[in-house]
């Protein structure tokens, strides 16, 4: 098992309204096609928004990637509506493998 750490830069101003998109729109639709998603911050100058997902291994990635990213909905509802919010270009993804005594397993 593994996790994604997520980590996006708000265009300036938008840090509320883009955690709304996501409570309201992305988180919902992700879950809905079986993303794990554990947790989603905002830090306090509302410019930087950090999200975590979870894997069981590549392939479950892969396939999730796959169900969430490679239709129209995601390319014509969602994806036209983030430059407006985030720095499209600029997202960090680490991935993280929990150690032995970490409560995110």
């Amino acid at each position: 098992m593994f996790f994604e750490l997520r980590v996006y830069d708000m265009q300036p101003g938008k840090g509320s309204e883009f955690v709304k998109y996501m409570d309201d729109e992305i988180i919902p639709y992700q879950r809905s096609k079986g993303m794990t998603i554990l947790a989603s911050f905002l830090n306090d100058a509302e410019d930087t928004y950090v999200w975590i997902r979870r894997f069981q291994d590549e392939a479950e990635r892969e396939a999730l990637y796959d169900a969430v990213y490679n239709n129209d909905f995601w390319r014509d509802e969602i994806a036209p509506k983030l430059p407006a919010l985030m720095d499209v270009d600029g997202l960090q993804v680490t991935v993280l493998k929990a150690t032995p005594r970490s409560y995110m397993q």
